[in-house]
């Protein structure tokens, strides 16, 4: 950030001020003219962020990273203020979303570890993994593994009121609220979705065990809850969420891998 000269001299003064007496106007002084910092940083945290997440609420996260920045701030020592604030600005909206993320981190990082070592066992055995060798691959017994699947389940929840992107478009962003589906209007394409979803799912689920299998179909297709799907496959509601968790994640990175070889492909 460039400090037109003219006023140089009027923050110099203001930092003696705040950092001899403690003065209050000084301080709004010296915030007013680092605020620039905050919006430069919040901008450029906001181009890797959830489309939800608002440039001004950064903008306030950091504004609490520039005052700590300001108290915390030797001038004395030979290092320009711009620099320090940076890094105490970043570190101040990292831990404020962090705090919104109801989620452990830890969760987040295994759902993205087993999602990964299922394609890479999928590839390998050239049909679905076994609760055994996805551990194994893990390198955890199954049961800390079947523990990672139920929090796993639980990390699926997401806020109506986040943004999706109906098309690449930023202009075509809709709430997730405004997607569900009006159960009681008519639907003219719904038998056509309905028919290619039927043929879809075999497909994406080739080689699954026919309990993991009807778990889906009796999911999304029957309507049928956990407890339900449970009592018709004689296993425990817990069981029935594990089967679930672990077949969403593996279409997951089913999907991810089509779209990397489409990608090769172009």
């Amino acid at each position: 950030m460039i400090i037109d000269p003219a006023k140089q001299h009027d923050i110099t003064r203001a930092w003696r001020l705040y950092k001899e007496n403690g003065d209050p106007q000084a301080r709004d002084q010296l915030i007013l003219a680092y605020s620039p910092l905050v919006k430069y940083v919040a901008g450029r945290m906001s181009s890797g962020l959830p489309a939800h997440i608002e440039e001004g609420d950064l903008v306030s996260y950091g504004l609490l990273g520039l005052i700590g920045a300001l108290e915390r701030f030797d001038p004395s020592r030979n290092i320009k203020f711009e620099t320090y604030a940076i890094s105490r600005i970043k570190g101040s909206i990292i831990d404020e979303l962090r705090a919104l993320d109801w989620v452990p981190r830890s969760v987040r990082s295994w759902a993205r570890k087993v999602e990964v070592a299922v394609t890479r066992l999928e590839n390998q055995l050239t049909r679905a993994p076994t609760d055994d060798e996805i551990a194994a691959e893990l390198s955890i017994d199954v049961s800390e593994f079947q523990s990672i699947l139920n929090q796993i389940s639980c990390a699926s929840i997401v806020a109506l009121d986040e943004f999706w992107d109906a098309t690449s478009s930023s202009q075509d962003k809709v709430n997730l609220i405004d997607t569900i589906e009006d159960s009681e209007a008519p639907i003219p394409r719904g038998p056509t979705v309905s028919r290619r979803s039927r043929r879809l799912w075999p497909r994406l689920f080739n080689g699954c065990r026919s309990g993991k299998g009807s778990s889906i179909g009796l999911y999304y297709y029957e309507g049928l809850t956990l407890k339900e799907i449970g009592e018709v496959l004689g296993v425990t509601e817990s069981r029935v969420s594990q089967l679930h968790t672990k077949a969403i994640l593996r279409l997951r990175g089913r999907i991810k891998e089509d779209l990397d070889l489409d990608a090769l492909a172009t």
